[in-house]
């Protein structure tokens, strides 16, 4: 057996808790465990009949495979994300079955979990602003490498927490990369992204005027014009 059937044979092999439970649609099935690996938390996503399709693979080709590379670019760009221990697919019996496996994003909570348990009541308003700063560069970051996330949403988001003898300090990565890809310029990923963003959170005007301030700062060019994206 070649060594790159043996690793994908190894990891859809494993098992461990759900993370997510797996669902079934039309296309095929999808879940997330949690495994332990030479003493290291990881997360095993295991896909049959997930596809995305584009002008390059008209017939399809596992989502897998988009999202681990999607995680390797943000890395590549500075953008915090799950890295990638091992990404692959194989047809089995007519049928794509995809794998991604990531290090564990320990001590990471999405960020409308972190909303809706009270954060607004436990940290300044300089604070929140601080992480919606942070959000900014990272945001900025992956589309002046014209990257889109594709999902964007508060649910996407995961920060942590830690705290200091100056006060709380904020980490950000972005998650669930499914839809990602690289696109031709950076204000096509980031009007994308801007707008899905916008829709999918509960930030009040003043935030969400004080998050693009900074993003834009970041970009280092406007993406609204007349008041519109």
């Amino acid at each position: 057996m070649r060594r790159a059937d043996q690793l994908f044979s190894y990891w859809w092999n494993t098992s461990g808790p759900w993370v997510e439970e797996p669902n079934v649609r039309r296309s095929g099935t999808s879940g997330v465990q949690r495994v332990l690996h030479n003493g290291a938390t990881v997360y095993v996503k295991r896909q049959t009949g997930h596809l995305f399709r584009s002008l390059r693979y008209p017939l399809g080709r596992p989502t897998t495979l988009r999202e681990g590379r999607a995680l390797t670019k943000l890395l590549q760009l500075g953008v915090n994300a799950p890295q990638p221990v091992y990404y692959g697919a194989q047809k089995i019996k007519g049928i794509w079955h995809g794998i991604l496996v990531t290090k564990d994003l320990n001590g990471f909570q999405d960020l409308e979990s972190w909303y809706n348990q009270g954060a607004k009541n436990l940290f300044t308003p300089k604070q929140l602003n601080d992480v919606l700063e942070i959000l900014a560069s990272l945001m900025a970051r992956m589309h002046l490498g014209r990257w889109q996330h594709g999902c964007m949403r508060s649910k996407h988001i995961f920060i942590k927490v830690h705290n200091s003898a100056s006060g709380p300090e904020f980490d950000l990565a972005l998650l669930d990369l499914e839809k990602s890809h690289g696109r031709v310029s950076l204000l096509r990923a980031a009007r994308h992204d801007i707008l899905q963003l916008r829709r999918h959170s509960n930030w009040s005007e003043s935030e969400w005027q004080h998050f693009l301030l900074h993003y834009e700062k970041h970009l280092g060019r406007p993406i609204i014009t007349q008041g519109r994206f």
